[in-house]
């Protein structure tokens, strides 16, 4: 695993990092002594957690359902080694009765929102810049009221592979977190049958989804790549 050490220039910015995996994340790099940038939507709660997190750590708000106002939210961002685009939004929409402003919020969130966020940083990424984009297991596991997800979550792939191309020699990469056991969206609800269905017997927890995310952003040989964390779910 490359180095995390303060010897890089540039920022880790994490977009959606004021909770779950993204702040985990954050809290990674920041103890490691690295400028992290995290956003969130709301500008006191990412400043907040920022405080919490500590170090070089700074808040900004942004909202990928607002995409026009991307660029000038990151005006601020000086050099970047690492993006991570983290921010997700959970939601069941059924077909039966379908939510057009649900679906055009997700699908503006996170294919159109993600890539002007790189948009907007593309040429303030460094030469040891990389990007990391979150997708998701509902692209490969399917349930009632999915459609909308599971088909944003494939198209990630599909921006795997043409941003990895159109920004190389920038580095880009996806991760797709199964059920995080320790996540605050799944602590202590009854997850056994999923844990019955892993090869591994056990459910990814945080950690490993953290140590999988910095292998794929700082392991320079590593491009283009879609990982699943999910303990071999069957």
């Amino acid at each position: 695993m490359a180095d995390s050490g303060t010897g890089q220039a540039g920022a880790v910015v994490i977009v959606g990092g004021t909770a779950g995996l993204g702040r985990e994340l954050a809290s990674y790099y920041a103890s490691r002594g690295r400028t992290v940038v995290l956003t969130g939507r709301d500008a006191a709660n990412a400043a907040k957690v920022a405080s919490e997190i500590g170090g070089d750590t700074r808040g900004l708000a942004l909202d990928l359902s607002k995409p026009q106002e991307i660029a000038a939210n990151l005006a601020s961002v000086g050099p970047v080694d690492h993006l991570v685009l983290a921010a997700i939004e959970r939601d069941a929409n059924y077909v039966k009765d379908y939510n057009v402003e649900r679906a055009v919020r997700l699908v503006t969130i996170k294919l159109v929102g993600y890539t002007e966020v790189i948009h907007a940083l593309a040429d303030r990424l460094t030469g040891n810049g990389s990007v990391l984009l979150f997708g998701g297991m509902a692209r490969l596991r399917p349930y009632p009221g999915s459609t909308t997800v599971s088909s944003i979550n494939g198209g990630v792939i599909g921006m795997v592979r043409t941003l990895s191309v159109e920004l190389a020699p920038i580095r880009v990469n996806s991760i797709h977190p199964g059920i995080v056991g320790d996540s605050p969206f799944w602590q202590g609800k009854p997850l056994d049958h999923v844990v019955a269905g892993t090869l591994t017997g056990r459910l990814p927890t945080m950690a490993d989804v953290v140590d999988a995310c910095v292998f794929l952003l700082e392991n320079k040989s590593v491009n283009g790549v879609d990982l699943t964390v999910d303990g071999g779910w069957r």
